[in-house]
């Protein structure tokens, strides 16, 4: 019998970045098993398009809301696709323990639960005690990992223009923890001068104000704005390196591999800090809102220039010991 999973995660893209090692383990071990992932669909594609699940459901649905209520009336339908699943993992924040009492309740086999605020741990490591019960469990740290085709989107010259460029992301989900943006133009101008590669600016829809101040800057670098999040992802595939603040962007390009640069005022990188092949991660003295503005751009583009080499060397060493 084909096992089946169902995965509930809410938040917003670093959160699902961070859980993906949780999928990456289910489907390693079992390769068959079909798993559905409810969640928020404008990221949760990532999953999708990643080959992590089968099917993306919306978190924003009435059958969600009823298992948070104390007494649901669960309609017979729907207790019965909830009993379709072997298993049920749920990352919805639940400190009454109401919404795995209520899939029990409607006969699910089983139903892990983690709260899915981290403490004293990173998010990554944190979210994977989850698995313990089914006798999975870490060996080292978590690195989140993504592998989707790289795509140019309109806006770039051309495909070799891609392959040269560093992606810069000056917005994030709080402009307290945004390096200001004359520090991004100033190190878009060194990166392009010393060969790191060549600058391309990256706004999302949470980035109207980075995107707004960029434009009366009159600054004349490319811009990519517009893209879905799938769209984003095969964009900074096809980049040589990335730079930006504490935010799901900056996730995203670190778990697909890309040499990346991560900046830091007020929230903790030990908890928050992206993971992947070729991430340094930079924080502001002190380490608030206010700080961030006391970090170099020379500083910025030497560590820059340090994860590409860092990351030619892995390759190399890849490709001696294949």
């Amino acid at each position: 019998m084909q096992p089946r999973f169902l995965v509930l995660r809410g938040g917003a893209l670093g959160d699902l970045i961070v859980t993906l090692p949780v999928l990456a383990a289910l489907r390693e071990r079992w390769p068959d098993a079909w798993i559905e992932l409810a969640g928020y669909p404008r990221t949760a594609s990532l999953a999708l398009a990643a080959g992590l699940v089968q099917r993306v459901e919306s978190l924003d649905r009435a059958e969600v809301a009823r298992l948070f209520s104390l007494r649901p009336a669960i309609p017979a339908e729907q207790a019965e696709r909830l009993r379709s699943f072997h298993l049920v993992i749920s990352f919805l924040y639940d400190p009454g323990d109401v919404v795995r009492r209520n899939m029990l309740d409607a006969g699910v086999k089983q139903v892990l639960y983690i709260d899915p605020r981290p403490s004293g741990r990173h998010a990554a490591d944190h979210l994977f005690r989850v698995l313990e019960p089914l006798a999975m469990y870490a060996e080292g740290d978590i690195v989140p990992s993504l592998s989707v085709p790289a795509k140019i989107p309109e806006g770039f010259p051309s495909a070799a223009a891609a392959e040269n460029a560093v992606a810069i992301h000056p917005g994030s989900g709080s402009p307290g923890k945004n390096w200001p943006l004359g520090k991004f133009l100033e190190l878009a101008g060194i990166a392009a001068a010393n060969g790191c590669g060549s600058p391309v600016f990256l706004f999302g829809e949470a980035d109207a104000e980075s995107r707004d101040a960029y434009r009366r800057a009159g600054a004349g670098w490319p811009v990519i704005e517009g893209l879905d999040i799938c769209a984003v992802a095969g964009m900074l595939a096809a980049c040589r390196g990335y730079v930006g603040n504490d935010s799901g962007i900056s996730h995203l390009a670190a778990a697909l591999g890309i040499p990346s640069v991560v900046l830091f005022g007020p929230s903790d990188p030990a908890v928050w800090g992206p993971r992947g092949r070729a991430v340094r991660l930079l924080r502001a003295d002190p380490p608030t809102s206010e700080g961030m503005g006391g970090i170099a751009a020379k500083a910025v583009a030497e560590e820059l220039a340090r994860a590409m080499s860092g990351a030619r060397r892995s390759s190399r060493r890849a490709a001696v010991s294949t």
